[in-house]
């Protein structure tokens, strides 16, 4: 009987082209996600809140995880779709 399959053997057993696409979605998401806690850090409306602005400079980060990320997917994309 087969054992089922873990994610990391299964990432492990996609072609080049498909992991890259794979890290790049990754880095959208991250992307994503920084472009969602710097329009939290603006939306503060609490005097305190803005006082203590954070020390993470998230737009900075968005546009560096979303320039990796497209030139990642960039790169893949044509393999990718020729399957």
């Amino acid at each position: 009987m087969r054992r089922p399959m873990d994610p990391v053997e299964h990432f492990e057993l996609l072609s080049d082209a498909a992991q890259l696409a794979f890290i790049g979605a990754g880095f959208w998401l991250f992307a994503g996600f920084a472009a969602l806690m710097e329009r939290r850090r603006n939306k503060a409306r609490d005097l305190a809140r803005l006082e203590r602005v954070g020390w993470v400079p998230w737009t900075t980060l968005f546009v560096l995880a979303a320039m990796i990320g497209g030139g990642i997917l960039a790169m893949s994309l044509p393999i990718v779709l020729k399957g």
